[in-house]
């Protein structure tokens, strides 16, 4: 019979266990490149638990916020184009008044909702808007606005400016956001991706990245290898007929602010474009000019102009400290109320975090080395774990390595 103090040691070892079984991501990749190309790619784990599929770098994942970044590429280019404007008003191209109501005087520009700095918030919901339905449902509810700050004034990570954004982006083209986006940004860049599988290969889809959450529960795309029947939340009445698509009614559909599905090896290549200041493989995505806007901060945090956390991730502490063009700015914090320096060297970077479901991801650039990196965990906590930020360990380890 086991002593007092050996039944201890062996209470302990079990709750170690448990421990680091509850840590261990149920998938994980990694890739590295530089501008020449890939330089590294590590792979851990299952991309399908039940099917016992593994994890490759060419698996695509709903890689949650990392899509507003590849969103503002495809901005950018319509930009370039002189059919957006950063600047201008957006009611007038929105077709109807998008006013904060407590300052009716302020015009809301295209920067400010890619800088989440145009007094919105996500209180009121930001992509459960069915087919036939207008955002209207959202955002002419008092709770989405915040009612102490001016458009433009202060800094809150607001999905719902996306939406808002993809149907400026139907405005200006009349075309719908996914088949925009593959066509303007996915396909230059020989990239099988797309947002809420509308467009992406059999191939891709049959590799597509359960994701669970941190108790292994199936939260997204368990597709068993089967187009989803309808890719957009169904009209009211069961109805997925996308011919009642309308240009710049419904900007949710496709879920611009999380719904991207896409490969780390994928992510790779967007990285390597925005190092080659715009161009990939003899193709010109954007213009340098255009890359340098990603790289400038709009916003930078004071101290008391923006809320440096997610408000709907109570584990997550501060690390907002200075955003740009959907661009997050590493490095950046004072290292005390907000600590941002993901990788721990205090070198700048930039690219952008998401997590969602379950998954923690990452795409980062440092542009001054001209080298990369690209990540996902799925299966994951969403926390400020990490021991040098306040990002979680598991972002920690898939930014320097594991």
């Amino acid at each position: 019979m086991l002593s007092l103090s050996q039944r201890i040691v062996c209470l302990a070892l079990v709750l170690m266990s448990c421990s680091s079984i509850a840590a261990t991501p149920t998938a994980r990749v990694r890739v590295t490149f530089d501008r020449q190309g890939e330089t590294s790619a590590q792979t851990q784990g299952m991309a399908d638990v039940a099917a016992q599929r593994a994890l490759t770098a060419d698996d695509p994942a709903r890689i949650a916020s990392i899509s507003k970044l590849v969103t503002t590429i495809g901005v950018l280019r319509l930009v370039e184009q002189g059919k957006l404007d950063l600047d201008a008003d957006v009611s007038t191209l929105l077709g109807f008044a998008l006013r904060n109501p407590a300052f009716p005087n302020t015009p809301i520009t295209l920067r400010m909702l890619l800088s989440h700095t145009s007094s919105l918030t996500d209180s009121a919901g930001y992509w459960n808007v069915p087919l036939g339905s207008s955002i209207h449902t959202i955002i002419d509810q008092p709770e989405a606005w915040d009612s102490q700050h001016a458009p433009g004034t202060f800094f809150r990570y607001t999905n719902l400016n996306f939406p808002l954004v993809a149907q400026l982006m139907e405005r200006a083209s009349g075309e719908r956001f996914d088949q925009l986006m593959r066509r303007t940004v996915l396909f230059p860049l020989k990239i099988d991706a797309c947002f809420n599988w509308s467009g992406c290969s059999d191939s891709a889809l049959a590799h597509a990245v359960v994701l669970y959450d941190e108790h292994g529960v199936a939260q997204k795309d368990d597709l068993h290898g089967q187009r989803p029947a309808c890719m957009v939340i169904a009209a009211s009445d069961g109805n997925c007929n996308l011919r009642q698509w309308q240009p710049g009614d419904n900007g949710t559909l496709f879920s611009p602010q999380g719904g991207l599905r896409i490969s780390a090896r994928g992510l790779a290549r967007i990285g390597r474009m925005l190092l080659n200041n715009g161009e990939l493989d003899g193709v010109r995505v954007l213009s340098p000019a255009s890359v340098e806007l990603l790289a400038t901060p709009v916003w930078r945090f004071n101290g008391e102009n923006g809320v440096i956390g997610e408000e709907d991730e109570p584990n997550r502490g501060g690390f907002f400290c200075a955003y740009g063009l959907a661009t997050q700015h590493l490095a950046q914090g004072d290292g005390k109320a907000c600590r941002d320096d993901l990788f721990g060297d205090g070198r700048a970077r930039m690219g952008h975090s998401g997590n969602a479901y379950g998954l923690l991801s990452g795409l980062w650039i440092d542009r001054k080395a001209g080298t990369g990196v690209a990540y996902f965990a799925t299966g994951v906590a969403n926390d400020s774990s990490g021991a040098h930020s306040n990002f979680s360990a598991t972002e920690e380890q898939g930014a320097a390595g594991w």
